[in-house]
């Protein structure tokens, strides 16, 4: 996931993803329980898709927060006065935003909304609850952060080689599309809390909550 203190994208435009949900019927009941007749495999793969989609965010949140020695080094977690944004943000290279990604480098607003968005969206997706808002709050994160690579710049704007392997999908577009189809499929009802979840009164009254 684009967590890395490191940028070699450039300029273009990324179309976001469109959601499209179920909203006849038993909204609640259809949203987190399998569709009638999936085989229990593909339950489980599903299930096993959305934990460890979550897992990419959480861990992401934890290894800024803590400076756990891998995408950030020992000392320099948030925790310990590091941004978690300066380094990739500040590192962009090209794209339409460049400038504006510079520009909100460091920010504490940024550092905040983005770590936010990373545990929330971990805790919730691992958990099988708001799937829904998750997806989206991640989809949106992830279209930001493609931006910021921008995959079919082929050098920089100092020239030099992007080394960009793919025009259009990396990474990003992969987690995006795993978020929108464990939400899709309603996949928190397997290993998760998810038909606790549609129980909730307000989650009743409010299927956006799924």
């Amino acid at each position: 996931m684009a967590v890395h203190e490191h940028s070699h994208r450039s300029p273009g435009f990324h179309k976001a993803a469109v959601f499209r949900w179920n909203r006849t019927g038993s909204g609640s009941r259809s949203a987190v329980s399998t569709r009638p007749g999936t085989h229990p495999v593909q339950a489980h793969a599903l299930a096993s898709l959305r934990i460890l989609t979550g897992f990419v965010f959480l861990w992401a949140f934890l290894d800024k927060t803590f400076g756990l020695g891998y995408a950030t080094a020992s000392g320099k977690g948030w925790i310990d006065g590091g941004s978690p944004t300066k380094g990739f943000l500040s590192s962009v290279a090209a794209g339409p935003m460049e400038s504006t990604f510079h520009s909100w480098a460091g920010d504490t607003w940024a550092d905040w909304l983005f770590m936010l968005g990373l545990l929330g969206i971990g805790l919730a997706v691992m958990a099988g609850v708001a799937l829904r808002p998750a997806a989206m709050a991640g989809t949106a994160m992830m279209a930001l952060m493609w931006l910021a690579e921008w995959p079919p710049a082929k050098h920089l704007s100092n020239g030099a080689p992007s080394m960009s392997t793919n025009p259009f999908t990396d990474y990003h577009v992969i987690y995006a599309l795993a978020l929108i189809t464990v939400a899709a499929a309603g996949a928190g009802a397997t290993w998760g809390l998810g038909r606790q979840w549609a129980r909730l009164p307000i989650v009743r009254a409010h299927t956006g909550l799924l």
